[in-house]
C-alpha cells in the first residue's frame, strides 16, 4: 500500500505555523528602555501580586505566573516599558 507524505508535511507545516502565530510579541523597544526587572517586580507586589515565577519571552515580554490582587492564579505577559498587560490567562 502506497502512502502520501503530503498531508502529513501540510500538517507539520500548520502546526508549526500555530506555534509562531501563538507567541506573544510586547515590545520591539529597546532594551536599555525597559524597566529594570527587580523594579518591576516590586511595583507588582506593591500592587498586591503574588509572583510565584517571573522571566522574560522570546517575545520581550515580561511573564509572570502567580496571583493578580483578587488572589487568582494568573499567567500575565506585561509590555516591559510601560508595564502594560498584553495577555491574561486565568488559571
Amino acid at each position: 500500500m502506497k502512502y502520501s507524505l503530503v498531508p502529513l508535511i501540510c500538517a507539520i507545516a500548520v502546526l508549526a505555523g500555530c506555534a509562531k502565530e501563538s507567541e506573544v510579541q510586547c515590545t520591539t523597544a529597546a532594551k536599555e528602555t525597559w524597566q529594570s526587572e527587580q523594579s518591576f517586580q516590586d511595583a507588582l507586589i506593591a500592587k498586591g501580586f503574588v509572583i510565584d515565577q517571573f522571566k522574560v519571552t522570546p517575545g520581550n515580554c515580561y511573564e509572570i505566573y502567580g496571583k493578580n490582587p483578587q488572589q487568582e492564579k494568573v499567567e500575565i505577559y506585561f509590555n516591559p516599558v510601560d508595564a502594560a498587560v498584553v495577555k491574561e490567562e486565568k488559571k
